[in-house]
């Protein structure tokens, strides 16, 4: 079996992103793919009618554009689709998931332009239904990953089965979320080295920013453990068991890639903790000096007081070293005091 591309060419093949419309009915490519045979793509939904359950030695893939109005109407004329794909298509359910309905398996796959100020706005969402001779997948906004697959399409590319064209799909978000995580990876460490070296006040809004992001990330792009192992333990008929195993080594992959982002929450974790422990000895220290601040203004603050009651009977009020006299007075208590705090501040603790 031939796969369309290896991690290392879909980094090569350029992707468009213009946002095609489709026909009248939100046709934006389609192919039939043929055992060992190169894809042939469909130019119109007349002509995926015309092959719908007619490809018997290999699958038709259509991908509309959800988006126009024409295109839910034809899948539920054409397309045998069940409601479950309809309703899950009107309520934007964006979860990544692989589950099985009736005799098809049914999956969401999302896409990210990924930068650190992502929104839940930047996600491109894919609705695919695989059945064993068609694929109708529909999207609301271009993925890339369904412009590389096109692109490999026209190439001449071939897809043993219609699960590996499912497969496909997957092994490409998995990319793409390792690529964030290795990208999110390089930005915390640089956040690391600058707390490590004191300079972590600006740094402690974005690495909760970073980790609220990665959960987020988290969520949209793995799919989920319970739907997929209920696919894997209880298949369509239909599938292959190369078709089963390709989707258990995806499973794996996306295992390993959310260990590395679990790890990175972690550790964000511990940044933030340690951001906080520093930002408390700081403000420890800042309350201290402010204390000894106050505590060695009383003495002063005590006596002026006293003396500046205008009252009879004010000592050395006529005496001509009186105000020396006073001076040495407040310095010896202030030393006294400063002494003590010294002493106490210092003193081990148990």
């Amino acid at each position: 079996m031939s796969s369309v591309t290896s991690t290392a060419q879909r980094r090569l093949v350029p992707v468009s992103l213009k946002p095609e419309g489709g026909d009248r009915e939100g046709l934006i490519c389609g192919f039939v793919f043929r055992r060992d045979a190169a894809a042939v793509e469909i130019e119109s939904t007349q002509a995926a009618e015309a092959l719908i359950g007619q490809v018997a030695d290999g699958f038709l893939w259509v991908h509309l554009n959800a988006s126009r109005a024409g295109a839910e109407a034809w899948m539920r004329a054409h397309a045998d689709l069940s409601d479950d794909f309809f309703a899950a298509l009107h309520e934007g359910s964006r979860s990544t998931r692989i589950e099985r309905d009736a005799d098809a398996l049914f999956a969401v796959i999302n896409d990210v332009t990924f930068d650190f100020d992502f929104d839940a706005s930047d996600v491109a969402t894919l609705w695919i239904s695989v059945r064993a001779n068609l694929v109708v997948s529909a999207r609301r906004q271009p993925l890339r990953a369904v412009d590389r697959l096109r692109t490999a399409a026209k190439r001449g590319a071939t897809l043993a089965s219609s699960v590996a064209l499912l497969d496909e799909l997957l092994r490409d978000q998995a990319d793409e979320l390792q690529r964030i995580t290795r990208k999110a990876t390089e930005r915390v460490d640089d956040i690391e080295d600058a707390v490590l070296q004191g300079h972590y006040e600006k740094h402690t809004s974005e690495l909760a920013r970073l980790r609220r992001l990665m959960v987020r990330l988290q969520r949209l792009l793995v799919p989920e453990p319970s739907a997929l192992l209920r696919t894997l333990a209880n298949p369509p008929g239909w599938v292959a068991a190369d078709d089963m195993q390709r989707l258990r080594q995806a499973s794996e992959e996306f295992a390993v890639v959310l260990r590395d982002v679990a790890a990175m929450q972690d550790r964000i974790k511990l940044m933030q903790e340690e951001a906080a422990s520093r930002v408390a000895d700081q403000n420890s220290r800042t309350l201290f000096t402010l204390t000894m601040v106050t505590v060695l203004a009383l003495p002063i603050n005590l006596v002026s007081g006293l003396f500046g009651m205008n009252v009879g009977g004010i000592p050395l009020s006529e005496h001509k070293g009186g105000f020396w006299i006073m001076v040495a007075v407040i310095t010896a208590l202030t030393i006294g005091i400063a002494w003590l705090a010294v002493r106490r501040f210092m003193r081990p603790r148990d």
